[in-house]
């Protein structure tokens, strides 16, 4: 049994919207002194936004193009680490890597889903460019994607675990011309059996099956495509996607789950208290999961020391969207509350790069992830990409910024559909305060310094009338860069050519299956 967490609040800063107000001190310690140093406090004197710099310049410190390692797991939300203020569960090793990285504290999904996360992350555009907005479609080729751009760069890219974006069937084969440029290829498109979990490589008639817990297989295979880059010297770019800690729970490794007492497990405050005794039970698989991934960040971390190539590689640590675990009363993802939509990310830098381990606050969202760090690797940024680049903002360079992160269900589907309370919804998500709007109008509003589990629902209160207005501007903002019209989830389907289910109120997402998406927004 691991010692009791201690939920605390974040340092916050307002501006622009009610003056400059402190939060309480992170969970690691952080003063206001420290967050001062992050580049973020000087914003309240003039902010500069991030990801303004020339696309692509290359920033790297003049130590050449460095090799990289992104690392993410599904459905694994920020708040569930040691580093982040959860004594409970046992993250020591990526409680290590954050004191080594810069950890971005605001870091958001677009799109809290699987796959629209994916899409999103491969071709740095929103879901309504490049279609994905619900799961288990297959991602057109319009974009440059992530890989393709590294390949030219004269990167060997690898992709290993969890793809999601091909939809052409979960268990069916990816041929190479559907990789989006990924040349070594250990993967399946989507499975959550994580002790029988099958994968293809290359050959289209064999699957195989990773041997135990799938991602210490998976962990052991990246392994061995470091060394083996370390032996031929070839600049690498290798991709990790884990899938635990998705559900199912109580599926990780016996001897980890044996050491959670679920009984003695803290709750977030706005897990209802009927719910106690099943998110209790919730949590102990969940954390299960998580300390074994924990090991494999570890061991990952071991094979770039041991081999010498993290004195010249990129380490990034970070999730595809989070889990609502009955905060709220929900579950799972989709939905606009912190849970779902807040995930951590850790960028390790070698040395020579010069980049200070620190804590930026500035919102970043998925699709900043590919143009930021193309950046840091110094290749160009295709101009499909719809993202930011905050690399100037990462090494230093710029300021940070109370930048409004936009955030989306485009149309609910799933375990979320509208027969279950599923909405669409837009919204933004800045460093103090959640706003979001559905068909109907404002839904919710939350001063997340004030009240970081979002019980206090502010949206009809007139002492933040002026706050909204000037959120909904900025959303709206938002809405026009992107070319979002905020129409219902049916109009789109209907505009985009998807067939699905009377309603869109499927029990799951396999009718999806075997159709392309199409941009589909306007413009």
């Amino acid at each position: 049994m691991h010692p009791r967490p201690a939920w605390v609040a974040f340092p916050l800063a307002v501006h622009g919207i009610g003056g400059m107000k402190w939060g309480m001190a992170t969970a690691h310690g952080t003063t206001r002194r420290d967050f001062l140093k992050t580049g973020f406090g000087a914003a309240s004197a003039g902010i500069i936004s991030a990801g303004t710099s020339a696309r692509g310049a290359g920033i790297g410190g003049g130590m050449g193009e460095p090799n990289l390692v992104y690392v993410f797991s599904d459905q694994w939300r920020w708040c569930d680490h040691g580093y982040e203020g959860n004594r409970e569960v046992a993250t020591p090793r990526i409680d290590g890597l954050a004191r080594e990285s810069v950890n971005f504290r605001n870091a958001v999904s677009c799109m809290p889903v699987c796959s629209p996360h994916r899409a999103s992350l491969i071709t740095g555009q929103y879901p309504l460019t490049h279609g994905l907005f619900i799961n288990d479609l297959s991602l057109n080729d319009r974009a440059v994607s992530f890989a393709q751009a590294l390949d030219k760069g004269g990167y060997e890219t690898g992709y290993v675990g969890k793809w999601h974006i091909d939809g052409r069937g979960r268990t069916k084969f990816t041929p190479p011309e559907r990789r989006k440029g990924f040349k070594f290829w250990r993967a399946m498109e989507c499975t959550h059996a994580y002790n029988k979990s099958e994968y293809f490589g290359d050959d289209p008639e064999q699957k195989k099956v990773w041997p135990g817990y799938d991602a210490y297989a998976q962990t052991d295979e990246a392994v061995g495509f470091l060394r083996a880059r370390a032996a031929d010297k070839k600049k690498f770019a290798l991709f990790l996607s884990w899938g635990p800690p998705h559900d199912p729970y109580r599926t990780g490794p016996p001897e980890i789950l044996a050491r959670y007492d679920a009984r003695s497990l803290t709750l977030r405050p706005n897990v209802p208290e009927a719910l106690r005794a099943e998110a209790q039970k919730t949590y102990a698989g969940y954390y299960t999961h998580i300390e074994a991934l924990d090991q494999c960040v570890g061991r990952l971390l071991d094979a770039l020391r041991d081999t010498g190539l993290g004195q010249n590689t990129i380490f990034i640590y970070t999730s595809d969207h989070g889990d609502m675990l009955h905060s709220q009363g929900l579950l799972k993802k989709q939905k606009p509350w912190d849970e779902s939509l807040r995930v951590p990310l850790l960028v390790r830098c070698p040395a020579p790069m010069a980049v200070a381990p620190r804590d930026i606050q500035t919102p970043i969202n998925t699709p900043d992830i590919m143009p930021t760090v193309l950046s840091l690797c110094g290749v160009p940024v295709p101009s499909t990409a719809e993202g930011e680049d905050f690399s100037p903002l990462l090494v230093g360079r710029k300021e940070g910024s109370d930048s409004a992160a936009l955030i989306m269900c485009p149309s609910p589907f799933g375990e979320w559909t509208r027969a279950k309370g599923g909405k669409e919804y837009r919204g933004v998500r800045t460093v103090r305060y959640t706003y979001v709007r559905d068909l109907e109008g404002p839904w919710l509003l939350y001063d997340n310094a004030e009240d970081p589990f979002q019980q206090r629902n502010l949206v009809a209160d007139p002492a933040f009338a002026k706050i909204r207005a000037d959120l909904e501007e900025r959303l709206r903002a938002r809405l026009a860069q992107t070319g979002d019209e905020f129409l219902p989830g049916p109009e789109l389907i209907r505009r985009c050519g998807y067939k699905v289910d009377a309603n869109d109120t499927v029990p799951s997402t396999p009718p999806y299956f075997n159709q392309v998406t199409v941009p589909c927004r306007k413009g």
